[in-house]
């Protein structure tokens, strides 16, 4: 997995959704070539290390970009501005993994 190499980050949400934990990340640190604005980790109940990772990259000329990493590889899925804005990113992840995770009508729940 093309995972994100972390130094530091702050979780800035926390969500429970399904048998899922879901962390976004910001004031993110690597030691990756990448620009992360934000990062969507989702850890698995039982697993230690998170199995899915959805990054907000800034990109040229403001754009940003989504980036599904998962076991099987990375994908840019998606580009709009609007991503800068937590709100819009975190909404448009958990839309994504209700897709991804065939969640249903689960619910998300906010912890922080």
């Amino acid at each position: 997995m093309n995972k994100p190499d972390i130094r530091r980050a702050l979780p800035q949400r926390r969500y429970t959704f399904g048998e899922f934990t879901v962390v976004v990340l910001g004031d993110i640190e690597t030691d990756d070539a990448v620009n992360y604005r934000y990062i969507l980790a989702v850890v698995r109940e039982g697993d230690a290390e998170p199995g899915i990772y959805l990054t907000c990259e800034s990109v040229r000329g403001g754009q940003q970009q989504l980036r599904l990493v998962m076991r099987d590889g990375a994908e840019v899925i998606a580009a709009d501005p609007q991503y800068a804005d937590i709100e819009v990113f975190t909404a448009a992840g958990l839309d994504m993994l209700r897709q991804i995770l065939n969640l249903g009508d689960e619910e998300a729940y906010r912890l922080m």
